[in-house]
């Protein structure tokens, strides 16, 4: 895939996550951990979680994080595989062609950049739900994310649609460990995504 020389300007400045904010209820070595895993583009690990809940506990601060949220984060990372071909099903469903020659996602690699970035979404989305805040997002990095897609011809009707179905496949296949419905949590976490898109 030959990229144009804006393309790979916008690439490394469209870093749509931020944990500016986040100092107010966490110490600064959890932050570190967040920005660790999103520098390295992968969610929290189980050790990294771990560590993260130990550094709370001796600062006295562990409630600043929801055990329901995390335990959503880890099926997030998880079940990621499962709940990325939904939303990749979705938008074939309600774009019929896409993929094919002269659709918005042709050739391959185009179908194939949309996928990798709803697995990217979702990692996103993940942070947020594991440092319970819905303010994940930085604004910065959505605005060179916008012209990024401008750029690359994005279909971003079918972004969203796919980040939609993204929420849906997280509440259907993201069992909590106890009986409670967790649908608003996790559509609380997406809707800061969706909007961002949808303005885009």
């Amino acid at each position: 895939m030959q990229l144009s020389d804006r393309a790979k300007e916008l690439i490394p400045k469209a870093r749509i996550v931020s944990f500016a904010g986040w100092e107010e209820r966490l110490p600064a070595t959890v932050i570190e951990a967040f920005q660790a895993a999103d520098n390295e583009f992968r969610f929290l690990c189980d050790d990294a979680i771990r560590s993260i809940e130990a550094d709370l506990e001796e600062g006295g601060a562990l409630n600043a994080l929801d055990p329901t949220k995390l335990h959503l984060s880890r099926q997030f990372r998880d079940l990621a595989s499962t709940i990325v071909t939904e939303a990749r099903g979705q938008v074939l469903i309600d774009f019929p062609g896409i993929t094919g020659s002269g659709g918005d996602l042709y050739p391959k690699h185009r179908a194939e950049a949309c996928w990798r970035d709803f697995w990217q979404f979702l990692r996103c989305v993940s942070y947020g739900l594991a440092g319970n805040s819905s303010g994940y997002l930085s604004q910065e990095g959505l605005g060179y994310m916008a012209l990024l897609y401008e750029e690359l011809q994005v279909p971003l009707p079918a972004m969203v649609v796919g980040i939609r179905a993204l929420a849906i496949a997280s509440c259907t296949h993201c069992q909590p460990a106890h009986e409670n419905d967790l649908t608003d949590i996790i559509n609380e976490n997406f809707s800061p995504l969706i909007a961002a898109l949808e303005a885009f």
